[in-house]
């Protein structure tokens, strides 16, 4: 199974959306994943047994894992475009 880590600056509104409508895609495309929130300061914490990061917030830091920019899950903006993104990193 793989395992998203959705991270925003307090973990409660914007990656609860963003965690929410990546359920939604990863279920709609056949995908089994655990899907955790947190905030952008743990992410050095949590990062290390993870597939992807998608973040609402600005990350200066590079990870061993994909890291997917997700504004889009907020502004509904280039949402199709994350949407592909999200999808192509954990086939």
């Amino acid at each position: 199974m793989k395992k998203v880590l959705v991270a925003c600056g307090g973990a409660v509104a914007t990656s609860t959306v963003a965690a929410n409508k990546i359920k939604d895609l990863l279920k709609n495309n056949n995908i089994e994943a655990n899907v955790e929130q947190c905030r952008v300061n743990e992410l050095s914490s949590k990062a290390n047994n993870v597939d992807l990061i998608v973040t609402t917030a600005k990350v200066d830091r590079e990870y061993d894992v994909p890291v997917i920019h997700g504004i889009a899950y907020i502004s509904g903006v280039g949402i199709d475009k994350t949407n592909e993104k999200v999808l192509a990193a954990l086939k």
